[in-house]
């Protein structure tokens, strides 16, 4: 039995460790995800808190996986995992079962899972550690009281470290279809391969005063003139796959005017500033007008993109603005804001602004 829970502690931590880990790589992207939930829960008061909440279940779940493994204080973290998995699968329980969220985002998105493969693998999850819970007193620490005390100080500042450090660069691993390699027009496109929507239409008219609803395939065999349209029916009776990785990316003038394929078809480098807000500027301002110095002389364009226009085109009145959505900008950019070093549609960089030496050592080495 002994050999069974070890194997047990083993896959228990490791999968908390591997969820926490790679959701500590982007700890916006889980904040995000929490908004969603306090979206729909009406939870609005707690939205402000959502980037502290992220940072703090990371490194819960990290903790609490390393803890189990070697068996520190067995008793407080068998409690603490089952209270862990027992939210989880509630969450993830209403993603699958209310349809009003998408996705839990257990993983990330490095590892987009259905609601239902997350609550099979939560179920499972939770009946593991309830092995581990009724069999406490038979596991043993593997290291003494200190040497644990030291692994799991280290866990939490490491932890705790890297998700600063990401907040202020970038994530190490992108995930999110604006990644560097990626081409955006392409990320725009459906599938190869996906199956759209189907949809059966139905139709209603008047005539004689009588309402008639039929579908595409059934029309009327007196069907003419005499025949008033009411209006018509849409129903989707098979959801299809052909949703494109980027579905909204416009860039729009002040005008409203849409140039997204203009800027997308340069066939020459140029580099666009992600800036959802202007709450920070003076954090990056100064390193910008270095980069528009040392760009200008390279003959890159440089456009600000952003989800507040009017203070963008205030702020800076010697490059072109474009209004973006303030969701897509904060799926592209986990930094704000994050410059992108592009040819025609495709990333050739991303830097966050703490990172501008690194886009000036690049635009440097333009020819």
């Amino acid at each position: 039995m002994k050999i069974v829970l070890t194997i047990i502690r083993w896959i228990v931590g490791l999968l908390f460790i591997f969820s926490g880990l790679i959701k500590a790589n982007d700890p916006l992207g889980l904040s995000y995800k929490m908004l969603e939930f306090f979206e729909a829960w009406g939870f609005h008061f707690l939205d402000n808190y959502t980037l502290s909440f992220s940072v703090a279940m990371n490194a819960c779940e990290v903790l609490a996986g390393v803890a189990i493994i070697i068996g520190w204080r067995i008793k407080f973290f068998s409690w603490f995992l089952l209270l862990l998995i027992s939210f989880f699968t509630f969450l993830t329980a209403y993603v699958l079962f209310s349809g009003k969220i998408k996705e839990c985002g257990c993983f990330g998105d490095c590892i987009p899972l259905s609601g239902s493969n997350t609550f099979i693998k939560d179920l499972l999850l939770f009946l593991l550690i309830l092995l581990i819970f009724f069999n406490t007193q038979k596991i043993r620490p593997i290291v003494s009281s200190k040497i644990s005390f030291g692994i799991l100080a280290l866990t939490i500042m490491a932890t705790i470290s890297v998700q600063f450090y990401v907040l202020k660069h970038l994530p190490f691993f992108d995930c999110l279809p604006y990644k560097k390699g990626n081409n955006i027009l392409n990320e725009m496109k459906a599938p190869a391969g996906s199956v759209p929507d189907s949809f059966a239409i139905h139709f209603r008219y008047k005539k004689n005063n009588r309402v008639i609803e039929f579908d595409q395939a059934h029309f009327p065999n007196d069907f003419d003139s005499s025949y008033e349209y009411v209006d018509r029916l849409d129903q989707l009776i098979r959801k299809g796959n052909a949703t494109p990785a980027i579905p909204d990316f416009s860039l729009r003038t002040f005008a409203g005017i849409d140039t997204t394929l203009f800027i997308l078809h340069q066939n020459k480098k140029y580099i666009l500033l992600f800036a959802r807000d202007f709450s920070n500027i003076n954090d990056w301002k100064k390193d910008f007008e270095e980069i528009l110095t040392v760009a200008t002389t390279k003959s890159i364009p440089v456009y600000l993109i952003t989800a507040d226009a009017d203070n963008g085109n205030k702020l800076f009145n010697n490059i072109p603005v474009f209004k973006c959505d303030a969701t897509v900008i904060k799926t592209a950019a986990r930094v704000n804001p994050t410059y992108f070093m592009m040819q025609e549609a495709a990333v050739l960089n991303k830097f966050g602004y703490t990172d501008s030496r690194l886009l000036l050592q690049e635009i440097a080495n333009v020819k």
